[in-house]
């Protein structure tokens, strides 16, 4: 597939728009990996990692751990301080905001056929994600 358009140039929001679809598959394809073949089941358990409130915690974590790039924070914040011109449904400004600069990360790093590094961050999602879970069921 031949690009036009140079991927340094693109919103924020549309990066999160492919961001937002690329990350779902590759949790649909673990989750599904993992047994799950029920559609309640999956979309439940997928509200886990994908929902704008995990996605927060996610990308807040990752800049705790200082485990994204300066080109990767800059477009965090490039998602996450663009005008989206929707509401946030089910959750505040803020975490919905945040949820759309996490997005804008997984979306660049597609568009520029960043893979390797891609599927990097996301084992580190779903591993903190799963981890999060495990330490709530504890008790």
């Amino acid at each position: 597939m031949t690009r036009s358009v140079d991927v340094n140039f693109i919103n924020g929001i549309a990066l999160a728009f492919e961001g937002d679809a690329i990350y779902s598959t590759y949790i649909r394809k673990h989750l599904i990996f993992q047994g799950l073949t029920k559609p309640n089941q999956l979309h439940r358990k997928a509200t886990r990692y994908v929902s704008a409130k995990a996605q927060a915690m996610l990308i807040t974590k990752m800049l705790e751990a200082q485990l994204l790039s300066e080109k990767e924070e800059d477009i965090y914040r490039r998602g996450r301080n663009a005008n989206s011109h929707t509401k946030a449904k089910n959750t505040d400004v803020v975490t919905y905001k945040m949820s759309t600069g996490f997005e804008a990360v997984m979306g660049y790093l597609h568009m520029t056929e960043q893979i390797e590094r891609l599927e990097e961050l996301i084992v580190w999602c779903i591993q903190t994600v799963e981890n999060e879970y495990s330490e709530l069921n504890k008790g």
